[in-house]
């Protein structure tokens, strides 16, 4: 394992280069981010460990970060104070664009893999804007009219953007479509027809301290999986990893259960197809088989997607393995797309920076 510590800044999240094998940057925030400066960090891993290659310095806390997809140089920032920067590492401390149409703190900003020439944000203020690095203003504006935690692009689609947000709800817009772009609106909480396993019944049960598992809960985090069309996961507060197939998403495909406490970041693997990583309050990182293939991981992307999913049949993850080097809340979560297949950068309130590897964590 590699580490670095952002002394002063507490992490929300990191990101990998998709230029560089050996740059990622870091978006942070000064006392939690609850009041005081951010700095985007921008790292180095060298021979010699993790070095900060360089850093940029806000007026107000950093939540989220997106490296663009046509520049290699430059990245996009979500900021506390309602407002995204764009910042160039080959230029100086100042932003070279910058934007302030949220009306409340940015918590998610995730570049268009597709079409590459948009990003996205999304924010408490119960919207989800789209825009262009060229453009003075947004381009569009999504409304969730719920706090929205987490938004992405579909790395299948230019057009499809998914959000998840504090009502409890997983929505999928479609740009080509008249406002208010929506195609799907998924109770994440809602039982499936089939009622849960009841494995997962027997561990999150009344009488452990947990919720019902049925309740309403704030979703914090999604992610699309990057072999499998329309295959998106979810999770938040009540602890639990949902995956969901949008050709028919009555019944999540699976439910992964093992963190103490909310998750706060989860990502679907590069080079496997049903291979994802998530990052809690619970202070662990986890590695997870999704259930798509429980024998073995295919030594190539499958040909063809999962059978859809019928009443009833909702199966269990498998929690392949723990990384429990934090001493805080971990709050972010990246996989590397370079190299072998398994590193990963993990970031949290403690102030640091963990570069691992995933294989060695794996039971």
């Amino acid at each position: 394992m590699f580490s670095f510590r952002t002394q002063g800044y507490n992490g929300y999240n990191l990101k990998y280069s998709p230029f560089h094998d050996s740059r990622l940057a870091v978006a942070s925030s000064a006392n939690f981010g609850l009041v005081g400066n951010g700095r985007l960090f921008v790292l180095g891993l060298t021979a010699n460990g993790i070095v900060a290659e360089k850093t940029f310095d806000t007026q107000d806390g950093l939540f989220d970060l997106a490296w663009s997809e046509v520049h290699e140089n430059q990245l996009v920032v979500a900021s506390g104070d309602g407002s995204l920067k764009l910042f160039d590492v080959g230029l100086n401390e100042f932003p070279i664009q910058s934007w302030q149409e949220h009306k409340r703190e940015v918590f998610s900003v995730h570049w268009n893999l597709v079409d590459k020439t948009t990003f996205a944000s999304s924010s408490w203020d119960g919207t989800v804007k789209i825009w262009s690095p060229t453009s003075p203003t947004s381009l569009s504006t999504l409304p969730t009219n719920s706090c929205t935690y987490s938004t992405a692009w579909s790395p299948h689609s230019a057009t499809l953007l998914s959000a998840v947000s504090s009502d409890s709800h997983l929505r999928v817009f479609d740009t080509r479509l008249p406002p208010p772009h929506v195609v799907h609106q998924i109770a994440v909480h809602a039982p499936p027809p089939g009622g849960y396993p009841v494995e997962l019944i027997a561990t999150m049960g009344p009488g452990m301290g947990n919720p019902r598992i049925d309740q309403p809960s704030e979703i914090l985090t999604h992610d699309w999986n990057k072999y499998r069309p329309g295959i998106i996961a979810t999770a938040g507060v009540d602890k639990l990893i949902r995956t969901w197939d949008l050709r028919n998403p009555r019944a999540p495909l699976s439910i992964l259960s093992g963190h103490n406490y909310a998750v706060r970041r989860i990502a679907y693997s590069p080079h496997l197809p049903d291979t994802l990583l998530s990052a809690s309050y619970d202070m662990t990182c986890r590695v997870w088989n999704d259930g798509y293939n429980q024998s073995a991981h295919p030594p190539q992307p499958p040909a063809s997607p999962p059978s859809l999913p019928t009443d009833g049949q909702t199966s269990l993850g498998q929690c392949l393995g723990v990384m429990d080097r934090h001493s805080e809340f971990v709050v972010g979560i990246d996989w590397c797309m370079f190299g072998a297949e398994g590193w990963a950068g993990s970031v949290g309130w403690d102030e640091m920076i963990w570069v691992w590897d995933a294989r060695a964590v794996m039971q």
